[in-house]
């Protein structure tokens, strides 16, 4: 249904987070799921809605190149009891493209004003690499909209060693977003990964080739020009730490630093690379519920 409004090994997690699945039935509460598309000033946003209409609210946030579907192994389990919103970030999927330049602060207005055109005040956060960036900016600076948020495969700067911004942004334009996509397989999935799970490998990564080379680089460059360092030690939310055990895109030290810098920040290390809710998707989510829940 589509319509338009406007406006490893796993680390063990401690005896304290024993895991509580979520039911597999929700009684009579009414479940939905429809797709739509938010028209916030100069950009329109593919939004996704699934789970009872009545259940806490839960958003997902992307990865730099990724659509809304990245998720789909967590909807299919925490729709069940959570109203989970997931959308394309503008530049990204079916998302418009508004000319740029944009900054991180931008991106996390436009979460903020889908979750006023649903009348939603506050709500969970799980975000991975870029969306765990704009989940940092939305904590720090608007920590009354956030309730619990996960911070998954995600740095307070994401730059060097790891990340070179301005050659990505170089290639993205003179290459292609193909190469880009190819290029993501090895940082997003580990060896072993990428050579067992081809399919899902392509699934992600085919994310990247529809995206558009103005949105992308435009979000590569808010990222480069982004350092929460100091920002992320006045959060007072309560937020878990993923970190990619063999992530070399937000590596295991900058995922340690940041977990350090929050305060009473809970950590769950995973033995995956970049993006680890597709790797392992069983550990994440129950590391993820038993945070939620407990």
């Amino acid at each position: 249904m589509r319509r338009h409004l406007r406006a490893c090994v796993s680390v063990a997690l401690p005896e304290c987070w024993a895991f509580r699945p979520i039911p597999e039935k929700t009684g009579e509460v009414p479940v939905s799921s429809e797709t739509t598309f938010i028209d916030i000033g100069d950009v329109r946003l593919r939004v996704r809605l699934d789970g009872p209409a009545a259940g806490p609210p839960l958003i997902f946030s992307n990865s730099l190149g990724a659509k809304l579907e990245m998720w789909d192994p967590q909807v299919a389990q925490f729709a069940k009891a959570f109203r989970c919103i997931r959308y394309d970030v503008r530049g990204h999927g079916e998302s418009s493209c508004p000319r740029g330049p944009w900054s991180i602060a931008t991106l996390a207005a436009d979460a903020l004003r889908i979750l006023d055109t649903l009348h939603i005040h506050k709500a969970d956060w799980i975000g991975c690499s870029m969306g765990g960036v704009v989940g940092q900016y939305l904590l720090a600076h608007h920590r009354e909209r956030i309730g619990k948020a996960v911070l998954g495969n995600t740095a307070a700067q994401i730059s060097l060693p790891s990340t070179d911004w301005n050659p990505r942004i170089r290639m993205a334009h003179e290459k292609g977003m193909g190469v880009i996509a190819e290029a993501m397989k090895p940082r997003w999935f580990s060896k072993r990964f990428n050579e067992a799970n081809a399919a899902e490998v392509s699934r992600i990564t085919d994310q990247v080739r529809e995206a558009s080379v103005a949105g992308y680089t435009a979000c590569c460059a808010a990222i480069r020009d982004s350092d929460l360092r100091e920002a992320v030690t006045t959060i007072s939310n309560s937020v878990l730490v993923v970190i990619g055990a063999v992530d070399p895109a937000t590596t295991p030290a900058m995922g340690e630093a940041m977990f350090r810098a929050i305060p009473g920040a809970k950590k769950f290390i995973i033995d995956a690379a970049h993006i680890s809710n597709c790797e392992l998707p069983d550990d994440y989510n129950k590391a993820v519920a038993a945070f939620l829940e407990g």
